[in-house]
């Protein structure tokens, strides 16, 4: 499938801002209640609220293309902490713990911290992706 070739850049900084919207999206319940939901109001001192404020801080990083390769990378290890503290002690299997959202977070912001933001971001506008 050689005819996608020419759209791997673009459809890398499409990778990155939907990726990032997702992720914002558990920043925002937490801290904005936006939506509400049960996770709506964390404290910042417990786990689930320090995750909240990576989650909304790198979240709308990843999407603006801004600092993505360390905000993508700290996310990477937010959601790997995420899977392993709160996902694997419940079970082996990742569909029986829950936590294949956390593992793919992980490695779609792994691959990303690598790979960069992509042609339409605010770091290759500066120079610096």
């Amino acid at each position: 499938m050689t005819f996608l070739k020419s759209y791997s850049g673009p459809l890398l900084s499409v990778f990155r801002i939907a990726a990032g919207l997702l992720f914002l999206q558990h920043g925002t319940t937490k801290y904005l209640s936006l939506p509400p939901t049960q996770m709506s109001g964390a404290s910042p001192m417990t786990m689930g609220g320090a995750a909240g404020l990576i989650e909304l801080v790198c979240g709308a990083l990843i999407v603006l293309g801004l600092f993505t390769r360390p905000a993508a990378f700290l996310a990477s290890g937010t959601m790997a902490v995420a899977y392993f503290m709160a996902h694997a002690p419940q079970n082996f299997y990742p569909i029986l713990n829950g936590g294949e959202l956390a593992a793919l977070y992980c490695f779609a912001f792994l691959y990303l911290s690598a790979a960069g933001p992509g042609p339409i971001s605010i770091d290759r506008m500066r120079g610096a992706a």
